[in-house]
């Protein structure tokens, strides 16, 4: 299985893609510093980089109406940028190390992030103040924060405490816990949500995917077919399959109704950081060690 599109200029690791709501274009972000536009047919990049110094970008995601992306930095900013124009709106302040993860809420009003400082912060977008937190996550790392889809719980993952690997389910309002899940082996780096809530899915530094109901916070199935550490997944809106990035330098897909594998993985020249699908859920993205972002044909796959 090839990829559709390859996509280089980046000399650093990337680290996020985001494919924007036109079809048209995708965004990466890398360890160089820099985000970038590309256009998905000719995979070119589109104008030039977006920079606010020479701090490595970890993370980011874009706002529900598609204008807007955060992006979160080694010197622990969050930073919003404007997509028409490629300009920083506003930096946030507050984390003290590397912002690791970030998730907007639905509404467009509120984000999420996590850093390498152990902390949560929920931030107002308007004016970029923390409206809670910092919540002592209990994390070394906060790898991974995520909403759920109904906006009244969000979920931390992160390198561990007295040797176990919990992933967290916090009160949005309040910042309390709700509930600890335990099973994985070792630190937990990713996290995906189905649309209708009824599933959370995790990824592992344990080479194993776990999929948990979420009214009794038990697991449900285990999927196991990585040889290494899993540092991504992503569900596209159907939400009946799920993709996977790893260090074995594959990407796979899966079938959530059997939990198996679809086709053989999509193999690449190194590690596989982060994974994601367009809007349509047609296509999918990888970002890899070697500098580069692919794009897949999805339908083809499942053919």
């Amino acid at each position: 299985i090839k990829p559709r599109q390859k996509f280089e200029g980046h000399a650093g690791w990337i680290n996020g893609t985001i494919h924007l709501a036109d079809g048209e274009r995708m965004i990466t972000c890398s360890e160089d510093g820099s985000l970038q536009v590309w256009n998905l047919k000719s995979g070119k990049q589109m104008g030039e980089d977006w920079r606010d110094g020479d701090t490595k970008v970890w993370t980011m995601v874009l706002s529900p109406d598609g204008k807007k992306v955060v992006s979160g930095s080694e010197d622990g900013g969050v930073r919003l940028w404007d997509i028409a124009t490629g300009k920083l709106i506003a930096t946030w302040t507050g984390h003290t190390k590397t912002v690791r993860c970030m998730c907007w809420s639905r509404d467009g009003h509120r984000v999420v992030s996590g850093s390498e400082d152990g902390t949560a912060r929920e931030w107002d977008v308007e004016n970029g103040k923390t409206i809670l937190g910092p919540i002592e996550t209990g994390h070394k790392c906060a790898w991974e924060v995520l909403y759920s889809p109904d906006m009244t719980m969000f979920a931390t993952v992160g390198d561990n405490e007295e040797s176990k690997h919990p992933i967290k389910i916090w009160d949005a309002k309040t910042g309390e816990l709700v509930a600890s899940l335990n099973g994985h082996a070792d630190s937990v780096l990713c996290l995906a949500w189905t649309p209708d809530g009824a599933t959370l899915i995790s990824g592992s530094d344990d080479f194993s995917i776990r999929t948990w109901n979420t009214k009794t916070w038990k697991q449900l199935a285990l999927l196991d077919e990585h040889t290494e550490g899993v540092y991504g997944i992503a569900i596209p809106p159907n939400g009946r399959i799920l993709a996977s990035a790893s260090l074995d330098n594959t990407a796979r897909l899966w079938n959530l109704e059997n939990s198996q594998p679809i086709s053989s993985p999509l193999h690449h020249a190194s590690l596989v950081n982060c994974v994601s699908f367009s809007g349509d859920g047609k296509l999918l993205f990888t970002g890899c060690d070697d500098n580069n972002a692919y794009t897949w044909d999805v339908s083809a796959i499942l053919k």
